[in-house]
């Protein structure tokens, strides 16, 4: 459990064994103190802190399995053993559904998601080495790399921001976390792109160097998910590469690679 886009951790990783029946739901409310509403669908509070305005703007507890958003409440989401639960306390004026976060590393790709293991396809846009590096992170991290266009497959592009945003799902990280979920955005620059850090409020907070990288996840609908390994460069997106493991990713919704320094997204969270 964290709060502020993983920002601060509120409690440790747990394991629990869990029972056929079991639910997100059940698990959390064995090692939480929670409260519900709408007819116990939907949490309100853990461990006191509770949905609420501050400063005028709406913070609520929102669950990930996997590093995916659920379209269904915790109550109703089933589990099968060997899921990643994540539970953060954020504000959501600018986005309500950010629907797929890289901070739960190795998932998806270890072992799926929504019950089932899916494989994964990586595809390369004039990324020179930087597809070699995903494709070896990715088979360490337990992914049954797939080739492009397989079906169900969780997809990962890899290359400078100019080339794959043609592809018609990454390309709505410029429409702004509202649409994407992601808290990053591509300004239009002389020669090309350079990488803006948002805030919590969706508003420009830094702007990046042009060697910067990103490493970013989103879905479309019940699509699989989507992750870009990205830059305003070749050697930005190499950069990026690079993020792929647990210690740069983890309870992270989102990071930037900027002069070897690694950034959080939202910008200047916690």
């Amino acid at each position: 459990m964290t709060r502020d886009f993983g920002a601060e951790p509120l409690a440790g990783s747990t394991r629990d064994r869990i029972a056929e029946s079991d639910t997100v739901m059940r698990v959390l409310d064995r090692n939480a103190e929670i409260s519900t509403r709408y007819g116990g669908a939907f949490v309100q509070s853990i461990d006191g802190l509770e949905g609420a305005r501050h400063d005028g703007r709406p913070y609520d507890w929102f669950f990930y399995v996997n590093g995916l958003w659920s379209s269904v409440g915790a109550a109703e989401y089933p589990l099968h053993g060997g899921e990643a639960i994540w539970w953060d306390y954020r504000d959501w004026s600018a986005s309500e559904r950010v629907s797929a976060l890289v901070g739960s590393w190795p998932q998806p790709f270890a072992d799926g998601y929504e019950g089932r293991r899916h494989p994964t396809s990586v595809e390369c846009h004039d990324a020179g080495t930087a597809c070699a590096v995903v494709r070896q992170r990715l088979s360490r991290a337990g992914a049954t790399l797939a080739r492009a266009g397989t079906g169900e497959a969780i997809r990962v592009l890899v290359g400078p921001w100019q080339r794959i945003r043609a592809d018609g799902t990454a390309v709505e990280i410029e429409s702004g976390p509202g649409v994407s979920g992601v808290y990053a955005d591509f300004a239009d620059v002389r020669g090309g792109f350079a990488l803006v850090g948002l805030d919590e409020r969706g508003e420009p907070a830094r702007r990046f160097g042009r060697d910067a990288g990103l490493v970013a996840a989103t879905r479309s609908g019940s699509a699989p998910p989507l992750w870009v390994v990205t830059g305003a460069s070749v050697a930005g997106t190499l950069a990026a590469a690079r993020l792929l493991d647990g210690e740069a990713l983890r309870d992270r919704f989102a990071v930037a690679s900027a002069g070897g320094e690694e950034v959080p997204l939202p910008v200047g969270v916690g």
